[in-house]
């Protein structure tokens, strides 16, 4: 098996795998890779359909990973990282990586989320354009500047509309516990996933659980990155000695 760990990195409601590039040259120095995955409906897939149903999603970007990850004669060491949405995506990718050959699945990083069967009370799918948009800028705690130019707004809405209709109207499968490592992690002033709520993921594992808290809000990774990246590392240090034992 290969030394390395790839850090599969999967975007909240409205993002692109843009977001998560800054990341692979924070990662460089501990000795991990970050790869963000696209979905589509943005950056350079902005002219396909969104996803609206995160099982699907999660198919496609099982096979988006294996085509990206090539060939290798030995297993590839894999930790998924996801935000809100992208938290239940990456528990959905986990779901199906731990039955896939040719990788070996050491950790699950969930931000900024509830237990994946848990849905919020409060929701955004229905309203109108300028009602979504308030109800999604107070879940984020924080107003994205491309959404205040009418030609920008016009062309994110679709895909933030259908990404914020896959997170909630998400119901998995069956509630399937992951034989690998979990970590929680939030903002410290996240008032959209209580410490409790983000605390549930350890209901998702068999393995190793952790949880962290970092300064901000819900969306502290923004500011936090290099906090952040640190956090990861040590829980990867962590999931490699599990491996070795």
């Amino acid at each position: 098996m290969t030394d390395r760990t790839t850090l599969v990195c999967l975007p909240f409601a409205g993002a692109g795998a843009s977001f998560y590039r800054p990341w692979q040259r924070l990662a460089e120095p501990y000795g991990f890779d970050v790869l963000p995955l696209q979905l589509p409906g943005r950056e350079r897939l902005i002219d396909e359909e969104p996803y609206r149903d995160a099982a699907t999603a999660a198919d496609g970007l099982l096979a988006d990973l294996l085509a990206a990850l090539g060939d290798s004669p030995e297993p590839r060491r894999i930790a998924l990282f996801g935000h809100s949405l992208g938290a239940v995506l990456a528990y959905e990718l986990g779901r199906r990586l731990v039955d896939t050959p040719g990788v070996t699945l050491v950790r699950l990083f969930a931000s900024g989320s509830p237990h994946p069967a848990e849905q919020r009370a409060r929701r955004a799918t229905g309203l109108d354009d300028d009602a979504f948009l308030e109800r999604v800028n107070e879940f984020a705690g924080y107003t994205h500047e491309a959404l205040q130019d009418p030609e920008m707004r016009e062309l994110i809405l679709p895909t933030l509309r259908a990404d914020v209709e896959m997170h909630e109207s998400y119901v998995p499968d069956a509630e399937q516990v992951l034989p690998v490592p979990v970590t929680s992690l939030r903002g410290t002033a996240d008032t959209l996933v209580s410490r409790e709520e983000a605390a549930a993921w350890a209901r998702t594992t068999t393995a190793g659980y952790h949880e962290a808290e970092l300064a901000g809000g819900h969306m502290y990774l923004t500011d936090s990155a290099p906090e952040l990246i640190r956090t990861v590392a040590v829980d990867l240090a962590l999931s490699a000695e599990e491996l070795c034992v």
